[in-house]
């Protein structure tokens, strides 16, 4: 009974590591798709539509909570699967977590900064260049 009880716990344990895998990729790709989402509004507004504050703040919330919590969702056992990550996150670890370290700042020096449609187009631009930049080095192109 206590070899069955024993296999169970192993078995539970080798099942719970496959799930974290895909609960890392699958929260990744929940927080990049609501930062898609967050950005063709801004890009909306970039291009003419109604200046609206409340959207940009929450864009920007958008973009801290990415900032801070995707370096964390790249674990090594988790570049296979259902993902878009090029090899270069993990071979470049340090530059991968750096550009999410200046997202994070750039974030809250536009949320101090960004007021009115003028200062959003003002800010808004080169934060955008920080996302640009790293889907280049790290995400694969899509065909």
């Amino acid at each position: 009974m206590e070899r069955l009880w024993l296999t169970g716990v192993i078995l539970a344990a080798g099942v719970g590591a496959v799930l974290a895998d895909g609960d890392a990729i699958a929260k990744r790709r929940a927080l990049m798709k609501a930062n898609g989402d967050a950005t063709k509004i801004v890009v909306a507004m970039l291009k003419g539509a109604p200046f609206d504050l409340g959207a940009v703040q929450a864009a920007l919330k958008n973009y801290g909570e990415a900032a801070e919590k995707v370096p964390t969702l790249f674990p090594d056992d988790s570049k296979s699967g259902d993902t878009d990550a090029l090899p270069a996150v993990w071979d470049d670890k340090a530059d991968f977590d750096a550009r999410f370290a200046k997202l994070a700042d750039d974030v809250k020096a536009a949320s101090a900064a960004i007021v009115d449609a003028a200062s959003f187009k003002a800010q808004m631009p080169a934060l955008l260049k920080n996302c640009g930049g790293c889907h280049e080095l790290y995400r694969a192109k899509k065909s």
